[in-house]
């Protein structure tokens, strides 16, 4: 059994490592730790991050964790090459921003603006955490309708939706 010291460099690896939210149920079935023993663990890792005020922070983020940049170090960060990031397919960026501009929408909605079926690119944005469902659109079969997470607003460097660049026509 891994003493709590072990616990925390391990889950310090394993975010730095995966550089996205990592659920608690993974971290869980990782580390082969007890959910409440984690859970407590993790908050001492948050404590502890923000007591000795580092660069970087360990936020928890829709039932999982993150390790980031503390906000407080974005100038200095805009003046560093950023690394190569993990791409997104054209079919993923397009169906991503879709969703950004039309939210809450259907997936009906976007294979109608796409023009194909969009269903395996929508499970993959659910899966890196870039959008969730956001309810059901009260008509006939009641689809799940999505919208972008913080997530999204993270990976692509926004504070809010009202920062999205005006679409030419909605000007």
């Amino acid at each position: 059994m891994l003493m709590p010291d072990e616990i925390k460099a391990c889950v310090e690896a394993i975010l730095f490592m995966r550089s996205e939210r990592v659920g608690l149920d993974e971290l869980v079935e990782l580390l082969e730790v007890p959910l409440l023993d984690l859970k407590v663990l993790l908050d001492e890792m948050i404590l502890e991050y923000n007591k000795n005020s580092r660069g970087i922070q360990i936020i928890a983020v829709d039932g999982g964790y993150l390790m980031c940049t503390r906000p407080e170090y974005a100038g200095i960060l805009t003046r560093v090459d950023q690394p190569a990031r993990k791409r997104l397919s054209s079919s993923a960026m397009e169906t991503l921003a879709i969703i950004a501009y039309r939210q809450p929408v259907s997936r009906a909605e976007i294979d109608k603006i796409r023009g194909v079926k969009s269903e395996k690119t929508i499970h993959n944005l659910l899966e890196k955490g870039l959008i969730e469902e956001a309810g059901h659109r009260e008509t006939i079969g009641r689809p799940v309708i999505y919208a972008t997470t913080d997530e999204f607003l993270r990976l692509f460097g926004l504070v809010s939706l009202k920062e999205l660049p005006v679409l030419k026509g909605d000007a």
